[in-house]
């Protein structure tokens, strides 16, 4: 698994390459880490709902949020953040990073950054932009690393929860990022069965932080 992780390192993490040769050394130790995420929260309706479940299940996440929705729900993504899960930037409005100028771009991003900082007090340092399109120019200006995915559900599509857990679990090797949202029913309770399920098959739940680093 280690051999994959490296050769799939920068499909999943870009902007600090050196952030590569610090992996996690987990594969050797015999663990099975996999990473879930959740895009477009905090969600007034289901993020709570989804980390009163991780909770229950010692389960730490991944959270890329919208700046707009950060603001209008502070005291949400404070909860997540207090209950230990990462808090990464996904953009202010969700807009698609390769339809706009370098600086609108940038604006997107510092403005979500800030918004985490006044509920948590840290700066992030992960960004997942939406559709997966990061503008390449802007790595000199925003020193962060970007976070992809290699298991992505559709989710948001299908509002079927069956359907996600499916797709989650015929194709989940080792060392995955899942793709979820937070931000129907069918993805909170799709999010839970993919974690009882894989728990019982012996894979521990980490942050993407934890999957790259010791």
């Amino acid at each position: 698994m280690l051999g994959w992780l490296f050769g799939m390192a920068m499909n999943f993490f870009h902007g600090k390459d050196q952030m590569t040769e610090t992996l996690s050394t987990a594969a050797e130790e015999g663990k099975k880490q996999i990473a879930i995420t959740f895009d477009d929260g905090p969600n007034p309706e289901y993020t709570m709902k989804l980390l009163e479940g991780l909770k229950k299940r010692g389960v730490k996440a991944t959270f890329f949020v919208l700046g707009e929705e950060v603001e209008r729900y502070p005291d949400i993504l404070k909860a997540a953040y207090d209950d230990g899960h990462l808090i990464g930037v996904h953009s202010y409005q969700h807009v698609n990073f390769g339809q706009i100028g370098d600086a609108a771009a940038l604006e997107q991003v510092e403005k979500t950054r800030q918004a985490i900082y006044d509920v948590t007090g840290e700066y992030t340092g992960y960004i997942r932009p939406p559709y997966g399109c990061w503008k390449k120019e802007l790595d000199q200006e925003l020193p962060m690393i970007e976070v992809l995915w290699d298991i992505d559900p559709l989710d948001w599509a299908t509002k079927d929860a069956d359907t996600v857990v499916q797709r989650v679990l015929q194709k989940c090797p080792d060392g995955s990022i899942i793709l979820l949202h937070d931000a129907s029913e069918s993805s909170v309770c799709a999010a839970f069965t993919i974690i009882d399920t894989l728990q019982k098959q012996g894979y521990e739940f980490v942050t993407v932080e934890e999957l790259m680093l010791e």
